[in-house]
């Protein structure tokens, strides 16, 4: 049937029910985990939002790189559906913000007057906190940089730029958990614990689901999806990876060293 308009209808399909019931899934079964009643349940769920990512994923790109749905008036959409996500991103991460400088610039009796609270040791923000700031920082200038290639259509030096990115964001992830291993610390240790590994915690589930955007685009990217006009799925992934670098420089700045 012939089309009179630019928008992409998009057909039938069984992912966002099947994404709803994972999400449903995984939540009850961590819930039931927390009353250490088996965690089944939630592993059943994450599977089935990780089959329905693939499936889901595999869709949008057959749509964009081989049906030719995405014109310029769809990406239009899909830009600003991508920064009304960063932007609602933003906030949740505001509320973290927001409990750690309510508690830190007027610490209760309960606290001990001070921050961070009487007998809990906070990390050395020049020690591997500055580290991770620096592989961050580095791995914002490779993503731009493969952003470049892509434009300029030398998709050799898109694919090492990459992969150093990629190399990095698993680099990062690793001294994180190196980090929660040694601290003396832990999430239960008043607000000052619960405000740290809550918005760090989060934060490096940000650096996995961007490392598992860029990794996609790197497969995308040796399998020609990519050309120098049409890139937005690089692009949406390359916008998110500078968020959560943005996310670490306030958390390093406010929670590692002010708050310290």
């Amino acid at each position: 049937m012939e089309k009179f308009h630019p928008y992409h209808l998009v057909t039938l399909s069984p992912w966002p029910l099947t994404g709803a019931l994972g999400g449903l899934f995984l939540l009850s079964g961590l819930v039931k985990t927390f009353y250490k009643e088996g965690g089944e349940l939630m592993l059943l769920g994450l599977l089935v939002l990780i089959f329905t990512s693939i499936q889901w994923w595999r869709d949008v790109v057959r749509e964009g790189s081989l049906l030719g749905d995405h014109v310029l008036t769809v990406v239009l959409g899909l830009k600003i559906g991508m920064l009304l996500f960063i932007v609602s991103e933003v906030f949740f991460f505001v509320s973290f913000f927001w409990a750690f400088f309510h508690s830190s610039l007027s610490p209760t009796l309960e606290l001990g007057l001070i921050w961070p609270p009487y007998m809990v040791e906070g990390f050395n923000p020049f020690h591997v906190p500055l580290l991770n700031t620096s592989i961050l920082l580095a791995s914002g200038v490779s993503v731009t940089w493969c952003h470049h290639s892509l434009l300029k259509g030398d998709y050799e030096q898109g694919v090492v730029s990459l992969g150093i990115t990629l190399f990095l964001g698993v680099y990062f992830t690793v001294l994180q958990a190196f980090e929660y291993y040694e601290a003396a610390f832990s999430i239960s240790d008043s607000v000052y614990g619960a405000s740290f590994f809550m918005a760090t915690g989060f934060h490096g589930l940000h650096v996995l689901i961007g490392s598992t955007f860029l990794s996609v685009c790197l497969f995308r990217m040796l399998s020609l999806h990519f050309s120098k006009i049409h890139h937005f799925g690089f692009e949406a992934a390359a916008w998110y990876w500078h968020f959560v670098d943005v996310v670490w420089l306030f958390l390093f700045v406010s929670i590692y060293w002010w708050g310290k």
